[in-house]
């Protein structure tokens, strides 16, 4: 298994161990494409180590269907790695749509269900999909976000992904990937395909 090797080693008086082992905030933010599907991809590392999973989506609608929920659905209830719950906190909205309002209170409420399972260690890996446009929009208070994330008790990861992330979460990231776009099907006038977008 390969191990890399880090740049630096603090001088924080913790072992290697107990360092490799800290609980890990992730953001996943830009423009570009890739943002969630990484986070799932992440999902999957978790569920072969048998970690239980809760996946937030924050604004996509409980109506859509995606391929990753049912993928990890499947696997969660196989009893072969973790489980996985998945919750749909948003009221649906795309690119296009005007009204991104209607989702505020189901974002505050699923805010609290992540705070409710946080201090009840209810997960070991946290992907919280597009919560940064709550964020951003001043639906959840960033600052009150980094607070608990930084005071989360036991070995909870936590990976955030979407557009815009406020810099106080940047800060407080331990690894923090910005998707850039440099090319992409859209701008050739060829819309979302199954099996790639969904």
């Amino acid at each position: 298994m390969p191990k890399g090797q880090p740049s630096v080693v603090p001088d924080d008086g913790l072992t290697t161990r107990q360092r490799r082992n800290r609980p890990l905030l992730a953001v996943h933010t830009g423009v570009g494409k890739g943002k969630s599907t990484a986070a799932f991809g992440l999902a999957l590392r978790a569920w072969n180590q048998g970690w239980p999973i809760g996946v937030f989506q924050f604004v996509k609608s409980a109506k859509w269907r995606v391929g990753e929920e049912r993928a990890l659905r499947v696997l969660g209830a196989s009893g072969e790695g973790g489980t996985v719950a998945w919750h749909k906190m948003g009221e649906g909205w795309s690119w296009v749509q005007r009204d991104i309002g209607a989702g505020e209170e189901a974002a505050r409420e699923g805010w609290e269900q992540v705070k409710r399972d946080l201090a009840a260690e209810t997960y070991r890996l946290y992907v919280l999909d597009e919560f940064t446009y709550p964020m951003h929009w001043g639906w959840v208070d960033t600052d009150e976000v980094v607070a608990v994330l930084r005071e989360r008790p036991g070995t909870q990861h936590v990976v955030i992904t979407g557009r815009n992330a406020p810099p106080a979460l940047l800060d407080a990231a331990d690894l923090v990937t910005e998707m850039t776009k440099v090319k992409h099907p859209m701008d050739a006038g060829q819309k979302g395909q199954r099996g790639i977008e969904w």
